[in-house]
């Protein structure tokens, strides 16, 4: 394992040390919440461990929330050089018997504090702190399903029964986090320097319509096949980034024109190799891959579409030799796997890391020089209000794996769409630039943070049971809410964008407007009236404020 013990504390300069100051202050003054808006590298980790020095000192315990289990390894490695035997893990990949026992040793007193995903925001700490959301604007903190809660929610209001100090990390930060900043709700500490001087990659954006024109039909663009034969040539390190398991999209036929869908969810069956197989990542629905097509049975049944396994055998035929990791979910299902491939990066036993979003935040690799987005399109035109702000953040993120170490980083941005604001605003580090125009958007069509939106979802096995339940509840919510198409705006029923999930045909009801929490009661009680006069074939559920509109 990495000693981290055996390394210096960060000595802080300039904006660092101002950035100490502001949350020594916060630790004695009225404002207990603030947004720490620091640049990828900047030193963000360092100042948590200092304020949890602090509170530890003080007698008290600090809670660490993190987005992803796959960034554990690093802060484990850093906790148990700083920390040690005072910290508890919690997080879904434990056992039943170690999650039991590292619960009771919290709730005894035994560990001061808590690291963790999501759900460690309920962890039984006392006489909290200090309280840490790493990566504050990752969606991984919203519980997508019953029971529905953001984390980021559920710690501001124990900061607040504890008197607590809350820190919210992130080199890009949510807009709804902003807006609270320029609110009052959030104090603002702000760092736009890389440690010891360290310069933010440059970036590079590729247009891939050029490369398609020029007949190159590969992955890899000309730029960026040139970068990672001089990367690796160098005896330095790389990250190929493409948030999309498996191996192919999807599977056509080129005769018929049929393709390979789900049963149970309305999208098509995505393939993967090693083994051989087709898989719904909604459902997780499974079946033997086959090259003949089950409409015509012609043999023309062809992979489409691009994922990270492709990208793995596409490397090893062009790079021979090279050793490669891949870290998807794919790759890491099994006890132990991320820290395994962390570790094995990090050693530099590896040249190159292929990874989905897992691979974009947390992780600080000195040897990496190069970053390549081999496909920024992929979460730019999903049909979602926060696809582009997803995306600058990956984006972001990503490119800022570089260059962390001596040398400076470089990045290529693949894309099909090189002139969306979301890519070019990442492409030069320009998160005000970026805020504002998202802000500008979400303002005139009054999405959130702009205005609150209530989702209702309407679901049955019995697709016309379900658009029929939706269509009723509306007229309920019409009635009994004011709806004025402006102020307050309720839609009609409409087919979700994933219309069929895990055999349920799903169709929504939007309202949207300012200060909802007054109407609280009024929905609650149609709701709940409505629900009890359901056919028992039919599900509706609520979310405020959904992070995802799927």
């Amino acid at each position: 394992m990495l000693r981290m013990d055996k390394q210096p504390k960060l000595v802080f300069t300039g904006q660092q040390e101002k950035a100490w100051q502001d949350i020594l202050k916060g630790f004695e003054g009225p404002q207990k919440h603030f947004l720490m808006h620091g640049i990828t590298g900047s030193g963000k980790t360092e100042l948590y461990f200092r304020a949890a020095e602090k509170v530890l000192g003080q007698g008290k315990t600090v809670l660490i929330l993190i987005p992803e289990i796959a960034l554990t390894p690093v802060l484990i490695s850093q906790f148990r050089g700083r920390f040690a035997g005072q910290f508890a893990l919690l997080h879904s990949s434990l056992s039943p018997g170690e999650r039991y026992d590292m619960w009771w040793k919290v709730k005894k007193g035994e560990a001061r504090i808590v690291l963790g995903a999501r759900s460690a925001v309920f962890a039984p700490l006392e006489n909290i702190g200090l309280i840490v959301i790493d990566e504050e604007h990752e969606n991984a903190y919203k519980q997508e399903d019953s029971p529905r809660y953001h984390a980021r929610d559920v710690a501001w209001q124990r900061s607040i029964y504890h008197g607590a100090l809350l820190l919210m990390g992130s080199a890009t930060p949510s807009l709804d986090s902003y807006q609270k900043v320029q609110q009052g709700k959030l104090g603002l500490i702000e760092i736009s320097e890389r440690v010891e001087g360290r310069l933010l990659p440059s970036v590079q954006i590729v247009d891939m319509r050029r490369e398609f024109r020029q007949k190159n039909r590969s992955i890899f663009s000309r730029a960026l096949f040139s970068a990672i034969e001089e990367t690796l040539k160098d005896g330095d390190q790389l990250i190929l980034f493409l948030n999309r398991r498996g191996f192919a999209g999807f599977q056509l036929c080129r005769v018929c024109g049929h393709v390979m869908r789900c049963p149970n969810c309305s999208v098509s069956l995505t393939y993967h190799t090693s083994p051989e197989h087709l898989q719904c990542h909604i459902c997780g629905y499974r079946k033997e891959a086959t090259h003949t097509c089950p409409e015509c049975h012609s043999p023309y049944l062809r992979s489409f579409g691009l994922g990270t396994q492709k990208v793995e055998k596409e490397m090893a035929a062009l790079f021979p030799g090279v050793k490669i990791i891949r870290m998807d979910s794919d790759a890491t299902s099994s006890k132990g796997a991320h820290y395994r491939m962390w570790k094995a990066f990090n050693d530099r036993k590896a040249q190159v890391l292929i990874g989905t979003q897992m691979v974009a935040k947390g992780l600080d690799f000195p040897g990496v020089t190069l970053v390549g987005v081999v496909a920024a399109d992929i979460t730019l035109h999903l049909p979602d209000f926060r696809a582009g702000e997803r995306t600058f953040q990956l984006l972001a993120q990503v490119a800022g794996r570089a260059g962390r170490g001596e040398k400076k980083g470089r990045v290529l941005i693949q894309t099909y769409t090189p002139w969306h604001y979301s890519i070019k605003r990442a492409a030069s580090h320009d998160y005000q630039g970026f805020i504002a125009e998202e802000a500008g958007r979400r303002k005139s069509l009054a999405y959130p943070p702009f205005a609150e939106m209530l989702l209702f979802c309407c679901s049955s096995k019995d697709g016309e049971r379900a658009a029929h339940c939706a269509g009723e509840l509306k007229k309920r919510l019409g009635t009994g809410l004011p709806n004025d198409g402006g102020k307050f705006v309720l839609s009609e029923p409409f087919p979700a964008p994933l219309q069929k999930r895990e055999g349920y045909f799903r169709y929504h009801v939007v309202y949207k407007g300012d200060d909802l929490h007054r109407f609280a009661d009024d929905i609650r009680a149609i709701v709940w009236d409505f629900r009890g006069k359901l056919h028992e074939d039919v599900r509706l559920t609520v979310d405020f404020n959904p992070l995802m509109m799927l």
